[in-house]
């Protein structure tokens, strides 16, 4: 591996909770080279405090301290072994990217500014590691008066952009967002709803597993018409760009709402088809609005696994290629991590990251904080 090249990692541990992914990459212009990818299951106390970190509780503050505490010490787990594949020193990497872990999403809003708030804890990463960290990408936009989010679409542009094509990335992880790269260079990205986080979370309150592998069990099941027209009339869902959202919204309270509203008897499989189905329409719905000359949408994060979800994609959008990004030069499972990557790399260049047409920011903004080795 050549030590003369400038490395960065990229950290992503998602709001699906499924674990942390890391990659090791490094940049010529805008194009991005992964060499390295590794990846490590949370441990299920911490999985389990973070999602009880979504919402008010006893003791919270205590909690996300300890809780940002064992994250970064999970992040330092996989630098370790990232740097062990590569046969590089930590010296040998310019910097961490560590997004960290989104427990609250309220940008705009109370006082006008709002908050974002990520469970991290940079400055123990970068003592475990010896390696500079980047930390907190999305407060800079929000005090800005923005979103804060998504922070992805300007590095989809840099990968994936085609000169006199639009081309389509929705990610779908927790939450499903989509980029929208136009002939000329244009971007517009928001979040379109719910993407794993409803699925897994019914997935393994039903059948003890944390995700429905390949949508085998969705697949099996008959989309309930009423509930999934309910849950698409979501209002989030008819709300103009710039938006995002988490699970301060899209919780399961608010899925038990409407189960009840429908009566509650529903068949568990149906009701997991009926999100699959749910997650798939409002995806599609989104970029026939907004994009409806698109024919091709490049998907990414761990729902491009999930093979009932891209059957259900194509379904509904027949005129498009649906394609998962590794046919792009970018594995799924990399595309997030790498993306931070390159935000500790624009951080570290003075180069602003945020496009303000699509978080709604007052301007383009430098995003992230230092924590030098």
């Amino acid at each position: 591996m050549d030590v003369q090249t400038r490395w960065y990692i990229g950290l992503m541990s998602g709001t699906s909770l499924d674990g942390i992914d890391g990659v090791l990459a490094n940049f010529s212009g805008q194009k991005c080279l992964v060499t390295q990818h590794a990846s490590a299951p949370l441990a299920p106390d911490l999985r389990a405090e973070l999602l009880a970190l979504n919402r008010s509780g006893a003791d919270e503050l205590h909690r996300a301290a300890l809780a940002a505490n064992a994250l970064a010490r999970a992040y330092a787990g996989v630098v370790r072994s990232l740097l062990a594949q590569a046969g590089l020193a930590p010296e040998a990497i310019h910097a961490i990217g560590a997004h960290g872990q989104t427990v609250r999403h309220r940008p705009q809003t109370f006082d006008g500014t709002g908050y974002t708030l990520q469970l991290n804890n940079p400055a123990l990463l970068a003592e475990d590691t010896g390696i500079t960290v980047v930390a907190d990408f999305r407060s800079r936009d929000v005090a800005a008066g923005g979103q804060g989010a998504p922070l992805v679409p300007a590095f989809h542009r840099g990968i994936f952009g085609q000169a006199g094509r639009t081309v389509a990335v929705l990610n779908l992880g927790g939450i499903s967002n989509l980029s929208l790269l136009r002939p000329d260079g244009g971007v517009l990205g928001f979040d379109c709803g719910p993407a794993n986080a409803l699925m897994d979370h019914w997935c393994e309150r039903h059948t003890g597993r944390p995700y429905d592998d390949q949508g085998a069990w969705a697949r099996g099941g008959r989309p309930i018409a009423a509930l999934l027209q309910a849950l698409l009339a979501e209002p989030f869902l008819a709300l103009a760009p710039p938006k995002s959202t988490g699970r301060d919204l899209f919780n399961p309270d608010w899925l038990a709402g409407h189960l009840a509203a429908a009566g509650n008897d529903a068949r568990p499989q149906d009701v997991q088809a009926t999100l699959a189905e749910f997650t798939a329409a409002s995806c599609a719905r989104e970029l026939l609005r907004h994009a409806p000359g698109c024919d091709l949408l490049i998907v990414c994060g761990g729902g491009a696994l999930n093979a009932y979800l891209m059957e259900r994609l194509q379904a509904l959008l027949p005129g498009v290629g649906v394609q998962d990004s590794g046919r792009h030069g970018l594995s799924p499972l990399q595309v997030e991590a790498a993306a931070f990557a390159w935000l500790a790399r624009q951080c570290l260049a003075g180069d602003t990251a945020s496009l303000p047409g699509v978080t709604g920011a007052r301007g383009a903004r430098i995003l992230g904080a230092i924590y030098p080795a």
